[in-house]
């Protein structure tokens, strides 16, 4: 029955950070939300409104779910590490196994939700990724 994914969710206390993070710094963009009675933002790639952002005055004690990551499929992954790096969040970098040996970077936004990039195989990766911190943001 399921066809794809459609969106994740997060609920957040640092409304412009999160804005920032994802729409600046990774390059999705804010585009139409439904009139909901809380604030919060949808944030778009191409047509397809794939993060939406809660806004809360205070977080959710205790917090909800279970979610170990989201990943996206992303391009230009040297502008992307060096980007990030910039704003001082650290960076995991490895190499898929097996066949299809894709690149898979990972950090923590600003609510400490893991986030996972997915490159073709066929990009190059900065110089110096096998010693990236894996220490939190």
């Amino acid at each position: 029955m399921i066809k794809r994914p459609d969106h994740f969710t997060i609920v957040t206390d640092q409304l412009e950070a999160t804005r920032a993070f994802y729409v600046d710094l990774l390059g999705m963009r804010e585009g139409p939300r439904p009139p909901f009675p809380v604030p919060g933002l949808w944030l778009y790639a191409g047509n397809q409104p794939i993060l939406h952002v809660v806004a809360v005055d205070r977080m959710p004690m205790p917090r909800r779910g279970a979610l170990d990551h989201m990943a996206y499929w992303a391009e230009g992954l040297q502008e992307t590490a060096a980007a990030l790096r910039s704003h001082n969040v650290g960076l995991r970098l490895i190499r898929a196994p097996g066949s299809v040996r894709t690149w898979q970077l990972f950090f923590s936004d600003p609510n400490g939700v893991e986030v996972e990039l997915d490159f073709a195989e066929t990009e190059t990766p900065p110089q110096d990724w096998k010693t990236f911190s894996s220490s939190p943001r």
